[in-house]
């Protein structure tokens, strides 16, 4: 079981919405910071932007209905993407149908009150500054490598979104112009090397061969040929683009999330190709592994939603 985060509430109830290309999720939390509605249920991506937004009405409807009448409540949504300040429209989202889309308006307009929303990685991060691996840390990176692969601030608890709400968008910082086409329209983005589905599609492309990143995994550690030359290319990357990072950003902590943070040889050889890379003679910077596992998302949304009420 996950930790269950006790940060506390004021005297209002907290819904947070995790909308993820496989997974949509809510949580409600009291003023005491309890969890007292929690349902998950898979995200109609195939069926497009309307039924997204209906999923995402019946889940706030839901835990709604377990407030009592009159009390006040937030919400607040981590997207896989985020709001544009120029148009308030969704952007970068790798959930493509929402690109474009006043997704926060449109959810506004049926439920009549104010919603946040928030990059994923960016409530990921959030969370595990607040209650999970990265506690104590002033500047933190969080890096979700899963499917995709996201990236998000923390300095010193509060989430740094900047003003085109793109800070932490490392995974489309592109590291080889030879490299594959990523949905963005750039090559060889971050993301297309170090995430599940750009090792994936990297294998394919040299092997001819559809295998998930799991079975690439543990054909490394069995020794199979074509596994580990592609493994270890992934670790290069991995080792290239952090290194990178750390030399720009030079966090006191870095925090992975998603499906491949439990892939424990990032912690051991992955951190020696950081050393390789990172632009100074001895690192110290910690690479953690996150300890609230898949509930971070769905908290972080409903903190962040609750801590843009508190500072407006």
């Amino acid at each position: 079981m996950n930790n269950i985060p006790q940060t506390a509430s004021d005297s209002f109830f907290e819904i947070g919405i995790d909308l993820g290309g496989t997974k949509t999720e809510v949580i409600l939390l009291g003023p005491d910071a309890a969890v007292l509605f929690r349902k998950r249920v898979a995200t109609p991506c195939r069926e497009g932007y309307g039924p997204i937004l209906q999923c995402i009405f019946h889940l706030i409807e839901e835990a709604r209905a377990h407030i009592p009448p009159r009390i006040p409540h937030t919400i607040g949504i981590g997207i896989p993407g985020s709001i544009s300040a120029a148009t308030g429209a969704v952007q970068n989202a790798n959930t493509t149908c929402l690109i474009g889309r006043p997704l926060h308006l449109d959810i506004e307009r049926v439920l009549g009150r104010t919603v946040v929303v928030e990059n994923d990685a960016n409530c990921f991060t959030l969370a595990e500054c607040r209650e999970g691996a990265a506690q104590g840390y002033g500047l933190v990176f969080g890096i979700i490598m899963g499917t995709g692969c996201g990236g998000g601030i923390c300095v010193n608890g509060h989430v740094r979104t900047g003003p085109h709400h793109i800070a932490g968008e490392w995974g489309h910082y592109a590291v080889d112009p030879n490299g594959a086409p990523c949905y963005c329209g750039n090559r060889g983005c971050v993301e297309t090397k170090i995430s599940g589905g750009g090792v994936e599609a990297a294998f394919y492309e040299r092997y001819g061969r559809i295998i998930s990143m799991q079975s690439i995994l543990q054909g490394y550690r069995c020794g199979d040929a074509e596994c580990v030359e592609t493994f270890n290319r992934f670790l290069d990357d991995f080792g290239r683009c952090l290194g990178g990072l750390i030399s720009t950003l030079d966090p006191d902590a870095v925090v992975l999330g998603g499906g491949l943070s439990n892939i424990d040889e990032l912690y051991t050889l992955g951190l020696e190709r950081v050393k390789k890379y990172v632009f100074c003679d001895q690192l110290t910077t910690p690479i953690l592994k996150n300890t609230l596992g898949d509930s971070a998302g769905v908290f972080g949304a409903a903190w962040i939603g609750a801590d843009a009420i508190r500072s407006s």
